[in-house]
């Protein structure tokens, strides 16, 4: 239904100003320059970049040290941030965006990577630890509180046990994973939306 729709209106709407309060943060989890492209530690980023897509925005103005845009998602002023502080300080740009619009910790929705689903696959929780990501972390921490949605996309387990998690995390993905990974992103999108709408449960039912 999501594509249909965006394949008989020309995409979502929500791109250029959008009025009202920023109700919503939207926060895919990366690291910034082009070394880092189409690495699996940049799934939020990625998640992110093709949920603005949708919604024809553009993340692109520097603020909050992050990349943002704004987007109209299930009616909702929504702001979009990929922090540029890299993935183990990604809390300060999440912090001072929610200071500034006195954004609740429960409308701060979360992509990010996770070495412990295969590819393709992905998993909504509403709130709970870190999970030994390090983007998470520094959310947790730096705002004391870990009552946030997060959508994590799985990115596939290092291939030997004894091979570095980071030399792992930094990889890219390979021709096959980005197939598997295709559908993915739209089904992000789609659970983006739906928790925006009140319906992580649905959201949970139908992608975890």
């Amino acid at each position: 239904m999501f594509r249909k729709m965006k394949d008989l209106f020309g995409g979502r709407s929500g791109g250029g100003a959008v009025s009202g309060p920023v109700e919503y943060l939207v926060v895919g989890l990366g690291n910034p320059g082009r070394q880092y492209e189409n690495t699996r530690h940049n799934a939020g980023f990625l998640a992110l970049d093709h949920l603005a897509g949708e919604y024809n925005a553009e993340i692109k103005k520097l603020k909050y040290k992050a990349l943002c845009g704004d987007a109209k998602i299930a009616g909702k002023r929504v702001l979009l941030l990929k922090p540029t502080t890299y993935m183990n300080l990604s809390g300060e740009s999440v912090r001072d965006a929610m200071a500034f619009y006195k954004i609740p910790m429960e409308r701060v929705i979360v992509l990010s990577d996770d070495v412990s689903l295969e590819v393709g696959k992905m998993r909504i929780r509403r709130s709970g630890s870190d999970g030994g990501q390090k983007g998470l972390r520094s959310i947790i921490t730096l705002t004391g509180k870990d009552t946030f949605p997060r959508i994590r996309i799985g990115v596939g387990k290092k291939p030997h046990a004894d091979m570095d998690m980071a030399d792992w995390v930094l990889s890219q993905f390979s021709g096959d994973d980005q197939k598997a990974l295709a559908p993915m992103w739209e089904n992000a999108a789609q659970a983006v939306e739906l928790i925006i709408e009140g319906k992580i449960d649905e959201a949970m039912n139908r992608f975890n």
